[in-house]
C-alpha cells in the first residue's frame, strides 16, 4: 500500500510540474515591449531583450542560496538547533553580500537620436 501512496504522489508531482517547464512559445518568453517617449513627445514602443532569470530575481536568488548553504553546514555541524542558527547566519552574510558588496549596478540605455 505504502508504495502505492509513493507512486501516486510522484506521479501528481509530475504531472503537474511538466505545464510549468514547456515554455508557451520561445519568441514569447525572450522578447518584451518597453515603452519610450521621444523628444518630441511621441510615444513608441521598443522590442528588447528580456533579462534573465538571475538578473530578474539576483536578490532572491543570493539570498535563498545563502540561507540554504548555512543551513546545510550548521545542519552538519550542529544538527537541528546548528541549522536554525547557519541559515540565519547564511541570510545575513548572504544579504551583506548582495546589497552591500556587491550592489546592483543601473544599466542606462542610450537612445538613438533621429
Amino acid at each position: 500500500m505504502k508504495k502505492f501512496v509513493i507512486t501516486f504522489i510522484m506521479m501528481t508531482l509530475v504531472v503537474g510540474l511538466v505545464p510549468l517547464m514547456l515554455p508557451i512559445t520561445a519568441e514569447a518568453q525572450k522578447m518584451y515591449a518597453r515603452r519610450v517617449v521621444g523628444r518630441n513627445g511621441r510615444v513608441r514602443y521598443v522590442r528588447t531583450r528580456k533579462p534573465s532569470f538571475y538578473r530578474r530575481h539576483r536578490n532572491r536568488v543570493n539570498m535563498a542560496v545563502g540561507t540554504g548553504a548555512g543551513a546545510l553546514i550548521g545542519g552538519l555541524i550542529g544538527g537541528r538547533k546548528g541549522a536554525l542558527i547557519g541559515g540565519a547566519a547564511g541570510l545575513g552574510g548572504s544579504a551583506l553580500y548582495t546589497y552591500k558588496l556587491r550592489p546592483k549596478k543601473k544599466k542606462y540605455v542610450r537612445i538613438k537620436r533621429y
